[in-house]
């Protein structure tokens, strides 16, 4: 067997296995939790409460619920994550949309925060489900002033429920078009959008979505390219705001005031 031969056998084998653990793995990849915050909502939130949600599928998930401590709107947010870390990480989204008048419900995902369960793209469907009927059955917060705000990984699980629920307004932080999108991108010598058990097709489920949306983006995104976010802002007819040179987990796209403005903006249409 020649040199060149046995060279090209060893890259395919290569390949091969990095398959094999990019198909098994691949859940690990993506869902990257942190465990139990330390102290509980009333601790960090003037009247805040730590809640626990209901799943169809038998789970009791914990969140936590910021009342607004500005002058009240009268307008609900539902905050869904991205891929990683905890509730304890939006602390600061929570406390700046509260401060503006908003209700907040912080949800935690299955796995997540010392949640039950393991993530993935249906058990996170299930998990807004549950944090919704909270809301509206729960707590009486009317569909129309119920705003939704995805960061990221959230975005597509969130633009998946203004498709199926009534709600007052989408806003998507750092949204990619879908995963296996963002999957190709990162991964160009893997077949990904064949690998990929969970695929979020964001822009897919916007179609269905029928009330105003907002998307805010980082000119530097390293995660999610901004050429999805403005992709995605494009088909929802979006009200969009482009920070330049933020990169994915910046403060100014984690909690700054551009994110804060996107609420009130949908709020208000």
């Amino acid at each position: 067997m020649s040199t060149a031969v046995r060279v090209s056998a060893a890259v395919v084998v290569l390949l091969l296995v990095l398959v094999a653990l990019a198909w098994g793995f691949q859940r690990r990849l993506i869902y990257l939790p942190f465990g139990v915050p330390d102290v509980p909502a009333a601790a960090v939130f003037a009247g805040g409460e730590d809640i626990t949600l209901r799943t169809v599928d038998g789970l009791e998930l914990t969140a936590w619920w910021a009342p607004a401590t500005g002058p009240p709107r009268y307008t609900t947010v539902l905050v869904a994550p991205g891929n990683a870390g905890s509730r304890a990480l939006r602390v600061p989204l929570a406390q700046a949309l509260a401060a503006e008048g908003f209700d907040v419900l912080l949800v935690e995902y299955r796995g997540y925060g010392g949640n039950p369960g393991s993530p993935s793209e249906e058990g996170l469907a299930a998990d807004v489900r549950a944090a919704y009927r909270y809301l509206v059955e729960g707590r009486g917060v009317d569909p129309a002033e119920l705003v939704l705000l995805g960061e990221s990984l959230g975005g597509a699980v969130l633009t998946r429920l203004a498709a199926e629920r009534p709600v007052g307004g989408l806003v998507l932080r750092s949204p990619f078009t879908s995963l296996a999108d963002v999957g190709a991108h990162v991964y160009p010598f893997l077949p990904v959008r064949a690998l990929l058990w969970d695929r979020f097709p964001l822009r897919e489920h916007l179609r269905s979505v029928r009330v105003p949306v907002a998307v805010v983006a980082g000119g530097a995104d390293e995660v999610v390219p901004v050429e999805q976010s403005r992709a995605v802002a494009a088909a929802a007819g979006a009200f969009y705001v482009e920070l330049p040179g933020a990169r994915h987990n910046d403060p100014a796209l984690v909690s700054g005031p551009a994110v804060v403005e996107a609420v009130v903006e949908v709020s208000t249409r």
